[in-house]
């Protein structure tokens, strides 16, 4: 059986080749801890203090404002927990939108429990939050605004320079969660304005259960985690030597080829559009079409199930669903429903990303497979 194409890079990403080799040494033989004062805890904290460097470049941040965490979700987690605790005295309300991945809204929802008011902002049909809608809400108490770089399931850029400007002015910190778009956008922190900024390994082809938090220099979050005072302080817990390092090389990769890496896959995903939008009826594009990621493709098809065009093409075509249809419910995703994405439309959505490994033979064969099984479907 031909190896499905894999469509799905949003998702997760696999693993560049070097950042496998990068690894190796500290799988086989630097099993050292880098807390160690010793000869075997040397390579391990050169590595680890390597690898802080790499991130930092790529952010154009310091290597001391980088704390390593296990993940997009956790740094996510600690950038508003944090602050939350060591700003309480000054204020109790955070700001966030509508269409921001659970790692982020969830997180919101605890805050709310526990003395925290929250403002869920509305997005455009684009799926854009409105700087000026984000300016209304901050009052006096604001003390955090956590607004994504790009939204993971159509690919919008949101105005995360703008809304930091008025943050700033106020006096209110300001979060990104940047894990879809390191490596596909340049996500710079001078230029994004932000005081936060969230990173995922395994969205940029580096190993999954490891991740970074940028914290801006002068800011000052609660602890995250108490113990013997790794990362700072901050977040207690030997370091995952062999994941930071994969990291590391991850970011120093995606850093060097950043526009020839985005320029691909903006072809590859313009091939794909294009190719559907000529050989059906009934294709809807979400998302804004110039202010996106260059990888990612929200396709609806009208009156057709996202669950069961999955089914159609799984074997073929690895993708995603921005609605789930149970007997006689659809679920449709956040993102879509705070879109205002008609039922008709949104319960068919598909979502393609590409990659950097994404070839135009894929493609093209990719585009026989969903084709043939909407005409088969609508039959």
């Amino acid at each position: 059986m031909i190896e499905p194409i894999y469509l799905d890079y949003n998702g997760t990403t696999p693993h560049a080749p070097e950042v496998i080799e990068a690894m190796r040494p500290f799988l086989e033989t630097e099993f050292g801890n880098p807390s160690s004062s010793h000869w075997y805890g040397i390579r391990p904290k050169q590595a680890v203090e390597g690898a802080r460097g790499r991130v930092a470049d790529i952010l154009g941040g310091r290597p001391e404002e980088i704390v390593f965490t296990s993940g997009g979700t956790e740094s996510n987690n600690h950038a508003i927990k944090s602050i939350g605790g060591s700003r309480f005295s000054r204020g109790t309300h955070i700001i966030t939108s509508e269409i921001e991945h659970p790692a982020v809204l969830e997180v919101c929802r605890f805050m709310e429990g526990h003395g925290f008011s929250v403002t869920y902002l509305p997005v455009d049909s684009d799926g854009l939050v409105d700087p000026a809608d984000a300016a209304a809400a901050m009052t006096r108490q604001t003390i955090l605004i956590s607004i994504m770089h790009a939204n993971n399931e159509v690919g919008t850029l949101q105005p995360v320079a703008d809304i930091a400007e008025s943050a700033r002015d106020r006096g209110i910190l300001m979060h990104t969660d940047a894990a879809q778009s390191v490596g596909k956008t340049p996500t710079r922190v001078d230029d994004l304005g932000v005081d936060l900024l969230s990173v995922a390994g395994h969205k940029v082809y580096g190993p999954k259960g490891v991740g970074a938090l940028y914290i801006r220099k002068g800011v000052a979050p609660a602890v995250f985690c108490h113990g013997a005072g790794q990362e700072r302080g901050l977040r207690a817990g030997t370091e995952n030597v062999l994941e930071i390092v994969g990291l590391g090389k991850a970011c120093e990769i995606a850093q060097c080829d950043l526009e020839k890496n985005a320029a691909h896959m903006a072809a590859m995903r313009d091939r794909l559009e294009a190719g559907l939008e000529a050989a059906l009826d009934g294709v809807r594009f979400n998302g804004h079409r110039e202010k996106r990621l260059p990888n990612t493709a929200s396709i609806s098809f009208v009156d057709l199930e996202a669950n069961r065009m999955l089914e159609e093409i799984g074997l073929e075509v690895a993708a995603s669903a921005g609605a789930a249809c149970h007997a006689d419910q659809v679920q449709i995703s956040h993102v879509l429903t705070a879109m205002q994405i008609p039922k008709r439309w949104a319960k068919g959505t598909l979502r393609f990303t590409t990659g950097r490994m994404t070839t135009a033979e894929e493609i093209d064969r990719a585009l026989d497979v969903i084709v043939s099984s909407v005409k088969k479907l609508r039959r």
